[in-house]
């Protein structure tokens, strides 16, 4: 046989072998073909579900009517408009029923602090994307102190995780020609000085993880190209990101590699003037950060240092330099209890400010370092209602902060605060609702292993415990993100408003307590957030609030895997679900898009983890011969984060078993469902109008 032949019958074994692989593949999974994100036949199928979704919900005047108070809400003028000091100007992103991807904009505090500023626009993304015939959506500037002159700006099409870098000159308003530019991928710019940036991204073959982001960072110089970027640091292929990034604070000039491995499992490197890292030898569960003299780490684990063990939960302070000498003393900043947790905490010039969850309420405390250690004093004038956030205006320059409070009812609120004196309110949101007639309460559900679960609750005051009031349960429960309460103009008026009421679920697998409380549901204990929801939707049946065929269950992302297994696990306790940009196929997920970042959570499919993962895989959980509550299905082609094909396919599989599903993938907006406000409020509307279908008969 001729060279030529062997090579042409080599080639022809590896097409066939393909091909039995795939055929194998579709057997096992007949739907698979709906994984191929942006097949002609899978968005033929798309196409015909999204037509009779809104053939079905969005064709009624009720629909149009709920879609325009929502995007009213949406394009509000009256929202606040939350700003970020940089150099002189506070810098505002804003979208509005003028502006549909929005701009980018400025102005003096003096300014800020009137009713109706005067703004200065700085980049419109409506006009940029007329001019250059694109889809962009905002994802964020970096700029160069001390001028701030120069900024690096990331664009996303539609609303991906992959995103373009350029760079933006501040005095002129335009695109630097020839500047630094990144191509389309997941990854970043960082600047190290004016011709100087880090960069992390897809360079090629080999150069991103398994997830998808990137594995290698380089130095790269202005005037040269791409390719010749000096290479800082390599990971490992099973890594989950790599970036580096230079601590521009006075006096405290650093650059440091942080290597995350996983979720919660990362180490950070500094970088020597001769260009060695040296690792800051803390915990991978850590949470590192370094602040002028200080670093702090926030304990995952227990961690048993220098003659003492220090609890899980707690945030420790020590002096940068000394600790990398090889000095392992520490002041204790906070300690967890069984009722309290670390939320959050930034610093100022002079202090450092806690925010404290104590039974998933906030509490605010100020730090101040001195001679004698740390002093610890209540945060004067903060709001002794609803959820609390602060940020520092300019850490470096002042004890300045900002301070938001909000909760269901109440509309958010900015104030300005410097750290001793009280709080001067600069902006309250309207009320896009009345609010007067209903009540915030919260309560303790007990789930099947005896843990008291907290969840809030918000009802009409003169609701009759009969058990008929349409009920909508929200979660989330993954990566110890907390739920707080919050106010939404666009629920207030969609559901409460008409006599809805809600009830938020705090979960294990979240952080409402802590990491104990996240980590009490990782990977085979993940049952115990499904166990710990169906336990507060028990709760809501027995206070006599609502009844399972009143009783609407929603989530997104992880909460779209909590609320796939709610409708797979527990379908007599729910009259419909709301299953949004969720994961589903537990046995792929870590083969499509970011999945494979995720397993730290759930687990690997690909080992005797399966045994377990496939007790939360609502895909393989779904029996055509159950009865189960009617599901909407709600996604978008452009999430690059969490694959659509999860939605399709659990969908497809119900439908061909003649369950009541219905589905609607927007074509744009990334993993947050939309790429503007119009998006948004359609969305928003089909999830509640096909809610009061569901629950309100």
């Amino acid at each position: 046989m001729s060279r030529f032949a062997q090579v042409c019958a080599f080639a022809g074994l590896i097409a066939a072998g393909a091909a039995t692989a795939q055929e194998t593949a579709m057997a096992e999974d007949p739907y698979l073909w709906l994984e191929e994100v942006t097949g002609e036949k899978a968005l033929e199928w798309v196409r015909a579900q999204n037509a009779r979704t809104d053939a079905a919900l969005a064709s009624t005047p009720e629909f149009k009517r709920m879609e325009a108070g929502i995007r009213e809400v949406l394009d509000s003028d009256a929202k606040i408009p939350v700003v970020q000091k940089i150099g002189d100007y506070y810098y505002n992103f804003w979208k509005d029923r003028h502006h549909e991807r929005g701009v980018w904009r400025r102005t003096t505090l003096e300014e800020y602090r009137k009713p109706d500023p005067a703004w200065e626009v700085v980049l419109d993304l409506d006009a940029l994307n007329r001019a250059e015939g694109e889809n962009w959506v905002w994802h964020g500037a970096d700029c160069l102190r001390p001028a701030y002159e120069r900024c690096l700006i990331a664009l996303s099409r539609g609303g991906a995780d992959a995103d373009v870098t350029r760079e933006f000159d501040l005095r002129t308003r335009s695109w630097v020609e020839g500047g630094f530019f990144r191509p389309e991928a997941k990854g970043g710019l960082g600047w190290i000085d004016q011709d100087t940036v880090y960069v992390y991204t897809d360079f090629g073959d080999g150069s991103t993880t398994t997830s998808g982001y990137p594995r290698i960072v380089k130095r790269w110089r202005r005037g040269t190209p791409l390719e010749a970027a000096e290479v800082v640091y390599e990971g490992r292929p099973d890594d989950m990101y790599i970036a580096a990034f230079h601590d521009d604070t006075p006096g405290f000039e650093r650059d440091f590699v942080s290597r995350t491995i996983a979720f919660y499992n990362d180490e950070l490197y500094l970088v020597g003037k001769d260009g060695r890292l040296v690792k800051v030898d803390a915990p991978n569960s850590a949470n590192k950060s370094v602040k002028r003299q200080w670093l702090t780490l926030e304990l995952r684990e227990p961690w048993t240092v220098g003659g003492r063990t220090y609890q899980a939960g707690s945030l420790l302070a020590a002096r940068f330099d000394e600790f990398m000498a090889g000095k392992r003393e520490f002041e204790v900043l906070f300690e967890p209890t069984e009722r309290s947790s670390l939320a959050s905490f930034t610093w100022t010039r002079s202090h450092l400010v806690l925010n404290v969850l104590e039974d998933v309420k906030n509490r605010l405390y100020v730090l101040t370092p001195g001679e004698g250690g740390w002093k610890r004093e209540p945060f004067a004038g903060a709001p002794s209602f609803g959820t609390l956030s602060v940020a520092a205006v300019d850490s470096d320059e002042s004890d300045a902060v900002w301070l938001t409070a909000t909760d269901y009812l109440t509309p958010t609120t900015l104030s300005l605060a410097t750290i001793g004196q009280a709080p001067e309110q600069l902006k309250a949101m309207p009320s896009f609702f009345d609010g007067s007639r209903h009540v915030i309460e919260q309560h303790f559900a007990t789930s099947k292993d005896g843990t008291r679960v907290p969840y809030f609750l918000v009802r009409p005051k003169d609701l009759k415990l009969d058990g008929t009031a349409p009920t909508l349960l929200y979660g989330y429960g993954g990566f110890e993100i907390s739920l707080t309460p919050s106010y939404s103009g666009g629920l207030g008026r969609a559901w409460l408003a008409n006599g809805g009421v809600y009830a938020v679920a705090n979960i294990r697998g979240g952080g409402e307590y802590g990491p104990r409380w996240h980590q009490a549901a990782l990977k085979a204990n993940r049952h115990k957030a499904y166990e710990d929801m169906a336990a507060v939707a028990q709760d809501l049946v027995k206070r006599r609030i609502t009844s399972p065929r009143h009783l609407g269950v929603q989530g997104g992302s992880n909460g779209g895997l909590l609320t796939g297994n709610m409708l797979t696990q527990y379908p007599e306790l729910f009259g419909a679900v709301v299953v949004q940009v969720p994961l589903l196929d537990m046995k792929r997920y870590n083969k499509l898009l970011a999945g494979a970042s995720w397993m730290a959570e759930y687990g690997n499919p690909d080992t005797d983890d399966w045994e377990f993962i496939r007790t939360f895989s609502p895909y393989h959980l779904f029996d055509p011969a159950k009865e189960y509550p009617p599901v909407i299905f709600l996604t978008s082609t452009r999430d690059d984060r969490v694959h659509p094909g999860h939605a399709r396919k659990m969908a497809a599989k119900m439908i061909d078993a003649g369950k009541d599903v219905t589905y609607y993938e927007n074509i744009e907006g990334g993993h947050g469902g939309a790429a503007n406000n119009a998006q948004a409020a359609h969305m928003q509307a089909l999830a509640y109008t096909f809610l009061w279908q569901r629950l309100a008969k």
